[in-house]
């Protein structure tokens, strides 16, 4: 059988034999939009089954675990010997409209596979259980967990409710869209929320009005100074620096009406160790310079959600193991910064060292014509083999 031309029956047998193409292939045939950015979105409850029977068929003791109502993980462990590895990747994707590709017929061309999550991040999903797979068959192996998470694409529900339960590990790969890059750091987010009060008037009354929309805008053009200032300080080794950008503003009644409020949502992009409460002083610091200009600027700020930034150290077991690993089969060893927010914040944060490493470019997650290179799902499961075998041997 091709892959190019492989019938669903084949994709399905193909997944259950743990061929790592044959798996994603599956899995993105699976919908499993998140609801929370979609009211229709199916949600993990029948991805999760299904990875949870494909585990069990391996030898793993697999289970799936309920986070809040239709929405679940799935827990698979394999006793070795060892350190504790933890492989992560999350089975929900963000909506499908305005696709130009089938966004669940997983159809394969070019060497690539097509498709909703194809890249962010089914493949990474189906690298590691194929590596599960290859290291239930036969030892040396550490003891393993596999997590497989829900609702990364929104709240993280998955996630916190994994680390909430105390689920403990010496090290973990999370695998996200790197290209086969070992990423130790990402960058964190603060969501800031300005909400400014004027006076509503009629528009031919600019004596009696004071308008909530211009002072927002004030706000926002001071900003362009701050964005600046956060490229004058020094730069991370691997993330460079944090960022800013307005991201929804909406305000007023009418053309002839002066505006009565006014709210603006600002996001941070912050660095490692970059504290939100620093964030959210910054932020009024700009605030306040401008009010100081504008005595009837009546705004308030708030910060409605932070994630920090967390960094593994570039010489530990972790990295260095990966980068070895990649080199044995023949993938250039590279370490780069994570330039999104993902789910190895939580995990480092709970104390277990967590880095990014799976196939597929984050440029192509979320695209309209979403796919990944089908090799790289392959080399991605041999190398998570090697690193996870390496933990043993060394």
């Amino acid at each position: 059988m091709s892959a190019e031309t492989g019938a669903p029956s084949d994709i399905v047998a193909a997944a259950a034999a743990a061929d790592p193409v044959g798996l994603a292939r599956a899995l993105v045939k699976i919908p499993s939009v998140n609801p929370g950015l979609a009211p229709d979105g199916a949600g993990e409850r029948e991805i999760a089954d299904a990875c949870a029977s494909w585990l069990s068929s391996w030898g793993l003791d697999a289970r799936v675990v309920d986070v809040a109502p239709g929405r679940c993980n799935v827990v698979a462990r394999l006793a070795g010997t060892g350190p504790t590895l933890l492989l992560n990747g999350h089975m929900d994707t963000v909506g499908v409209e305005g696709m130009t590709v089938e966004p669940f017929a997983a159809s394969m061309s070019q060497g690539r596979i097509w498709g909703r999550g194809s890249c962010d991040m089914k493949a990474g999903v189906a690298a590691l259980m194929a590596a599960a797979a290859r290291l239930a068959q036969i030892g040396p192996r550490p003891d393993l967990v596999v997590v497989l998470t829900a609702d990364e694409e929104h709240a993280s529900l998955g996630m916190d409710a994994l680390v909430r339960s105390g689920l403990r590990a010496d090290l973990a790969v999370v695998c996200e869209p790197t290209g086969l890059a070992v990423m130790p750091a990402h960058k964190g987010f603060a969501w800031i929320e300005a909400r400014f009060r004027g006076v509503a008037a009629h528009g031919s009354r600019p004596e009696l009005g004071v308008d909530a929309i211009r002072h927002a805008a004030l706000f926002v053009s001071a900003l362009d100074g701050y964005g600046e200032e956060l490229k004058r300080r020094p730069p991370h080794p691997l993330l460079r620096w944090g960022s800013l950008h307005a991201g929804t503003i909406h305000g007023g009644t009418a053309e002839s009406v002066y505006p009565e409020e006014c709210q603006l949502r600002v996001e941070r992009r912050t660095l490692p160790g970059e504290a939100p409460e620093t964030v959210l002083e910054e932020f009024q610091r700009v605030l306040d310079e401008v009010a100081s200009l504008e005595p009837k600027m009546d705004a308030e700020l708030d910060m409605t959600l932070h994630r920090p930034g967390t960094e593994v150290d570039g010489d530990s077991r972790l990295v260095q193991g990966l980068l070895q690993a990649s080199d044995l089969h023949g993938v250039e060893p590279r370490v780069e910064g994570m330039s999104a927010w993902v789910d190895a914040a939580f995990l480092n944060e709970a104390g277990i060292p967590a880095v990014c490493y799976g196939p597929g470019d984050i440029a192509q997650a979320h695209t309209a014509d979403e796919w990944v290179n089908a090799g790289e799902i392959v080399t991605c499961a041999r190398v998570l083999e090697s690193f996870a075998r390496g933990l043993v041997a060394g």
